[in-house]
């Protein structure tokens, strides 16, 4: 698919392919022409021309969400390349923009903004070498330690101390880049760069590295806050949190797995929660939740009743919602605005079909994404389900991995899916058809694997021939065994590895003490 440019943008890739003339040229260029030819540079990798229109912004803001996205003279979104060499030139131009005394342009950018970059499986660079947004944290916090000490040690024009730029951003901090960030955000006040984050994930971090560097980020500031893995928060620290920091801007709110466990509650626990639905209720801008493999059994009203705005999006997977859970849901103002909803992992056609479809049809006017993997949806189901989505018609993402179905079952409902015009992605299960007779549904992960590879391709063909007849090549239709993809946990892998592998040392250290001593 070609998109198509105009004559202005052809101009522009014209003039940044040729990199020295571009470089000696960009004088005499026109300001308007900047965002034209920063597009064309990042469409073509040329780095060093990118890290010298930066170097040599003239313009009060720098959006880099605004930049690569849709324009007219070239209408191809590009903000889901988190190419290395583009990036990198980006933020080192940056630097050097604050450090360039004798550029021809005055001094003018105030916001340099991070934020619209989108991190994605598929990357189409030449160069094949992503800067996901860890790595962007890490190379932000080292550019602004560097700019620090130099600006201390050299002979600067007076004039660059003057300079305060906002560099909005979402962080991502690990153990790994802890120490870097911090020294960052703690010299924040004397750095020309300010690191103003808009959205923070933290992940493999001990709780109490999470809580100092929380307040650092002014949380007043926060629009997205993401608690994920290896943070050990449980109900008393999330009290805590709440409690000593406010987050009046707070849109999105993602919390560890086990950070609810009602089937251990107390009378104090209780009020533990009360307290924190309060305090979530104080987030007047609050649309997103997500609380999965926490255990909220007969707890969902007292957590999102106090909630002054609508949920777009929530996230309750594997949390053993009961009935009355699910009737809270459906009957609650949340149903009505929900855009994206996620009950994996409970029984929804044994524990509460009609309360469920009570739910779809209230969120279906505006329903865009549902998740409904291990729900033990079965053959006899299928009808049923297929008249509950037949009002979803603004639905683009449908997964219900992990479900007992067969082929002939799937190709009755992609013959359906056919007709929900504005569905692009579907994650569908193996076919129980191709897992050996006798086979136990929620499948253990040493099973998972243990299938007719053969028969599930022949399938796939099939369901892939459906949506081909029905002109619905837009669609795609996939079979992600281990989850979807995760930018962030593809990213820090490794080190998320580490740390399981050093858990389990741990433990079993601790566990052959112990036997140790009882023997």
């Amino acid at each position: 698919r070609t998109t198509m440019k105009s004559l202005r943008f052809i101009s522009a890739e014209a003039f940044v392919s040729n990199a020295e003339f571009a470089r000696k040229s960009l004088g005499a260029v026109a300001h308007d022409l900047f965002p034209l030819l920063f597009k064309a540079s990042y469409l073509l990798e040329q780095g060093e021309v990118i890290h010298d229109l930066v170097e040599n912004w003239p313009l009060f803001d720098f959006n880099m969400g605004k930049l690569l996205g849709a324009t007219l003279d070239y209408q191809e979104d590009l903000s889901h390349r988190t190419c290395s060499v583009c990036l990198e030139s980006c933020l080192t131009g940056l630097r050097d923009y604050v450090l360039n005394q004798s550029s021809p342009y005055m001094k003018k950018l105030k916001v340099f903004d991070l934020t619209g970059i989108k991190d994605v499986e598929v990357q189409f660079c030449k160069c094949k070498k992503t800067m996901g947004r860890w790595a962007r944290t890490q190379l932000l916090s080292k550019l602004c330690s560097e700019l620090l000490v130099y600006l201390q040690q050299a002979q600067c024009n007076p004039g660059t101390f003057e300079i305060s730029i906002n560099v909005l951003i979402d962080l991502f901090v690990t153990e790994r880049n802890y120490e870097l960030v911090v020294q960052a955000l703690l010299k924040k006040c004397s750095c020309p760069l300010k690191i103003c984050c808009v959205a923070f994930r933290s992940d493999n971090l001990t709780l109490q590295k999470f809580f100092y560097i929380i307040k650092l980020t002014d949380p007043s500031l926060l629009r997205k806050l993401e608690i994920v893995h290896n943070v050990h928060l449980e109900m008393e620290h999330l009290e805590i949190l709440f409690s000593s920091i406010h987050f009046p801007l707070l849109m999105s709110l993602t919390l560890p797995a086990r950070t609810f466990n009602v089937r251990r509650f107390t009378a104090t626990d209780e009020q533990m929660l009360s307290n924190i639905g309060e305090k979530m209720g104080e987030m007047t801008q609050l649309t997103e939740l997500s609380m999965s493999f926490s255990i909220l059994t007969g707890r969902i009203q007292k957590l999102l009743s106090p909630l002054k705005t609508p949920l777009k999006m929530l996230d309750v997977s594997n949390c053993s919602l009961n009935h009355a859970d699910m009737a809270y849901l459906a009957n609650s103002f949340h149903a009505n605005h929900l855009e994206a909803l996620d009950l994996s992992g409970h029984d929804i056609p044994e524990l509460y079909p009609s309360t469920f479809f009570k739910l779809l049809s209230h969120c279906s006017s505006v329903l865009r994404n549902l998740t409904l993997e291990d729900c033990n949806i079965q053959d006899t189901h299928v009808n049923m389900l297929i008249l509950g989505l037949s009002p979803c018609q603004k639905l683009q993402e449908f997964k219900f991995i992990g479900n007992p179905l067969t082929s002939q079952a799937l190709k009755h409902l992609f013959t359906f899916l056919c007709e929900l015009p504005m569905l692009k992605n579907v994650e569908f299960p193996v076919p129980r058809d191709c897992y050996p007779i006798g086979i136990t549904y929620p499948i253990d992960d040493a099973s998972l694997c243990r299938y007719d590879h053969q028969k599930y391709e022949r399938v796939a063909e099939e369901l892939n021939l459906i949506l081909l007849q029905a002109n619905r090549e837009d669609v795609k239709a996939s079979t992600p065994l281990f989850g979807s993809y995760d930018a962030a946990v593809q990213e820090t892998n490794n080190e998320l590895g580490a740390y399981l592998i050093k858990s389990f040392k741990e433990t079993l250290e601790k566990f052959t003490t112990s036997f140790n001593k009882m023997s």
